[in-house]
């Protein structure tokens, strides 16, 4: 199949500041690491200008390497495409962004990181330090498949090379070493040092492969497993929810999610393409039959009506200063901060808080700042302490409980 990535291009230098970023640092460096460990080792194991074998081997690594790279590029500078600024279609369904000044696109979403209105927004990924969405979509799965693959053969070079230079040890030494199978094939036969700094570092860098192949390689099928369902990580999402609001209020009401097409093979083009450019514009889908444009708009404004009914209002009791992983609050609230990217905000006494999800002993909710809050016009909200709250007495009476919850309870 030709290439699914279309070739990468820079709005402006700007965007190079992406790299400055720890993400790309740490999987660029694990990149690096891998790649030049695996190329020095096939040297030693598999000498690669005398055989067949070791040329391809050798090619072969850096083709991984070549195609890693250029889709974790393309996924990072292309970006998930954005909702003009400014879009105002002739529609009463779609939800308006004031940050972006324009409505929300079917299937988009606000990023705060990235401050726009991504287009299909499946999530902001810190490795890329981008936004996975519309436009390299395709692309960040491909560098999630190849990077596990490319792993999976630096991981076996690495341990054929510690193989080999262990079995010369106790004839050879550390500090010079005969190898490798083709080596019989050469004459004279060659001398290479392998001492106990490279094998320490080989065995790093199989560290480093044995890892990403498996963290890795769980994203790609987590990935894959909703692509060939249409959807996003978030759609996915906001489908369970649209379930658990149909459960918890007894509705006679289905909910169908309309992007879906019914094919595994058609969900998979709505990403994949020959061209390498993804079908549509990012603003107007394909909707099975029975649907229309606007029913995960429509599902969405209902989820967000549903939450404002079901949140607690609860006041602050203990000032907290948005750290995340705060000392003193508790060992306990310090080991379980929640493993996301969204923000904590600063807490302090008579305060008051809208929860509308929450883990056992974090909550995560919007501070109340004026009376223009039920509106939406003003608002802060991230995670806060659960201990540093109490629940107002006006909502103590009841039996709700923020999203999640009474699940953890």
């Amino acid at each position: 199949m030709g290439t699914f990535c279309s070739v990468i291009k820079f709005e402006n230098l700007q965007e190079l500041k992406r790299l400055c970023h720890w993400g790309p640092i740490i999987a660029l460096g694990v990149i690096a690491i891998c790649s030049t460990m695996a190329m020095i080792d096939s040297v030693l194991w598999y000498w690669p200008l005398h055989t067949t074998g070791g040329s391809v081997n050798f090619i072969m690594l850096i083709n991984w390497t070549v195609m890693i790279l250029y889709n974790y590029f393309n996924a990072m500078f292309v970006g998930p495409g954005f909702v003009p600024l400014g879009w105002k279609p002739d529609t009463m369904y779609l939800q308006y962004c004031k940050v972006c000044q324009a409505y929300k696109a079917p299937r988009s979403h606000h990023c705060r990181k990235c401050n726009r209105c991504v287009m299909k927004m499946d999530h902001h990924c810190p490795w890329i330090n981008n936004c996975c969405g519309y436009q390299n979509h395709a692309s960040f799965t491909l560098f999630l498949l190849l990077a596990p693959l490319g792993c999976i053969h630096a991981a076996f070079i690495f341990v054929m090379t510690m193989y080999t230079q262990l079995y010369h040890r106790l004839s050879f030494g550390w500090n010079t070493v005969k190898i490798d199978m083709s080596a019989a094939r050469r004459d004279p036969l060659p001398i290479v040092p392998f001492g106990l700094a490279a094998f320490a570092t080989t065995l790093f860098a199989l560290g480093l492969a044995l890892g990403t192949t498996i963290a890795v390689g769980m994203l790609f099928f987590i990935q894959m497993k909703i692509i060939l369902r249409n959807k996003t990580s978030i759609e996915s999402w906001i489908e369970e929810k649209a379930k658990d609001r149909i459960q918890y209020y007894q509705l006679d009401e289905v909910f169908v999610f309309p992007y879906d097409m019914g094919s595994r093979w058609r969900n998979f083009k709505q990403v994949f393409t020959w061209s390498g450019v993804p079908e549509g514009d990012g603003l107007e889908w394909p909707v099975r039959e029975g649907c229309h444009q606007y029913s995960l708009t429509i599902e969405q404004l209902k989820q967000k009506a549903d939450k404002r009914v079901r949140s607690v209002r609860y006041k602050v009791i203990e000032d907290y200063s948005g750290a995340c992983c705060p000392l003193n609050k508790g060992i306990k609230t310090f080991f379980t901060s929640p493993c996301t990217e969204e923000p904590r905000i600063q807490l302090q006494k008579g305060e008051f808080i809208l929860a509308t999800r929450g883990l056992r002993y974090w909550l995560y909710g919007d501070k109340i700042l004026d009376d223009s809050f039920i509106e939406g016009v003003s608002r802060i909200r991230g995670w806060f302490p659960r201990k540093c709250v109490e629940k107002c007495p006006c909502d103590a009476e009841t039996d709700q409980a923020p999203e999640g919850e009474k699940k953890n309870r």
